[in-house]
């Protein structure tokens, strides 16, 4: 069946992270929700639809209109019980849950004419109520869902046996069984992998450098990089491509992230190209111990969360300078630049430049620059379309 992913108002909930790409490429557990949605669906190729300063980097896909398509509500996790009710669906049926559609089974010549159009209209469908399955509402459902999620994913990866690992006679690897290791991947001397209370992801080409101690479940994706002596904590998932150091607890970094040095990282959220100073640390529980307010991304509005352990939420290119303090429930847009000595505010708008408690613009040109330099260290071009959905994401930025 064909596949494609919708978002719904909910959605801005889940900003600043979602400025720079749709909700189905946000990582939760080893995977990209499209990518884990494709794999326990078997659609290699999902189609979604996408808000507009997003389409000229992202793709479309498309879509057959003579194949009916499974529309998916794009913060909808995948779990056995709502594959099972998603494959009990038939054409012409909505999944509901209250008022929020979580996914529908529409023929194939509707769902091209939604996917050209870029809109859905489910109004007409039969609705079945569904259960209150795993999804997505808050940004801090990501870090609370991710340990869950990365142990759903080793059921969905297809991990061969017998392939070309270096582990070294000097590291301890607790539970074997639930260790996953891909081709190319290393562990060094010393390290100390405990996988008692959940599975230990170590992706294609990932190093986990001497000393190094990781506590299940943990993903440490493609390419990524431990460095040595880090702590790693439950719950955490090191994106590919990236680089991690010091003491991680229940965090995610999305991809090309580094921080490679000491400092404390804890309940938080890390978007793409961020670079966080060495000896930065994030605050995640209140000296008083009460629950943590944020602010709403949308409308400026104080959020009771209603959680105890809030780190740092930080959109895409951000970076931190030395002895960078964060403090709890920080929320970051995308390309600030954080210096300050002391606290900065727990709301840093897009493209802020904080230092000494003065927040400046940070120029566009300047912004760019800075990407193009982090970029071509990886081998990734700045496009013309990636500078064209960072102007627009500049241009409508709010203070």
């Amino acid at each position: 069946m064909q596949l494609c992913f919708f978002e719904d108002h909910i959605s801005e909930n889940l900003q600043p992270l979602i400025l720079t790409r749709p909700v189905d490429d946000l990582r939760v557990g080893i995977q990209t929700i499209s990518q884990q949605w494709a794999l326990a669906l078997e659609a290699p190729e999902p189609a979604r639809l996408l808000r507009p300063h997003l389409q000229t980097l992202f793709s479309r896909g498309s879509i057959n209109a003579t194949e009916q398509c499974l529309w998916i509500n794009s913060r909808y996790l995948p779990s056995s019980s709502l594959i099972q009710q998603l494959n009990d669906l038939n054409e012409g049926q909505c999944l509901k849950h209250g008022d929020t559609v979580i996914a529908a089974c529409v023929n194939g010549s509707t769902s091209a004419e939604w996917h050209k159009n870029n809109t859905t209209d489910f109004s007409n469908l039969f609705v079945l109520e569904g259960s209150d399955f795993l999804s997505i509402t808050y940004l801090w459902d990501m870090f609370q869902l991710n340990g869950q999620q990365i142990t759903f994913d080793t059921t969905l990866l297809p991990i061969e046996e017998d392939i070309d690992i270096t582990v070294s006679e000097n590291a301890i690897l607790q539970n074997k069984d639930d260790i996953f290791i891909e081709e190319g991947a290393t562990i060094e001397p010393g390290c100390i992998l405990i996988a008692e209370n959940g599975p230990i992801y170590i992706g294609r080409n990932a190093t986990v450098m001497a000393g190094s101690y990781v506590r299940g479940p943990v993903a440490i994706c493609e390419g990524a990089t431990v460095k040595m002596g880090a702590r790693i904590y439950e719950g955490t998932t090191v994106g590919p491509v990236c680089k991690v150091g010091g003491e991680i607890n229940n965090t995610i970094f999305h991809s090309y992230s580094n921080k490679g040095h000491d400092g404390f990282m804890g309940n938080s959220l890390i978007g793409q190209w961020c670079n966080i100073g060495a000896d930065t640390n994030t605050s995640n529980l209140k000296n008083n111990y009460s629950n943590i307010q944020i602010t709403n991304w949308s409308d400026r509005e104080q959020i009771e969360t209603g959680q105890q352990f809030i780190g740092t939420i930080m959109a895409d290119h951000c970076k931190t300078a030395i002895n960078t303090q964060l403090n709890t429930g920080t929320i970051c847009g995308v390309s600030c630049n954080i210096f300050s000595d002391d606290f900065p505010p727990k709301l840093i708008p897009s493209f802020s430049w904080v230092g000494a408690n003065v927040i400046q613009t940070y120029k566009l040109d300047k912004a760019f620059e800075a990407m193009k330099a982090m970029m071509i260290r990886r081998n990734i071009p700045l496009t013309d379309e990636y500078r064209e959905m960072i102007t627009t994401i500049f241009e409508n930025r709010r203070a």
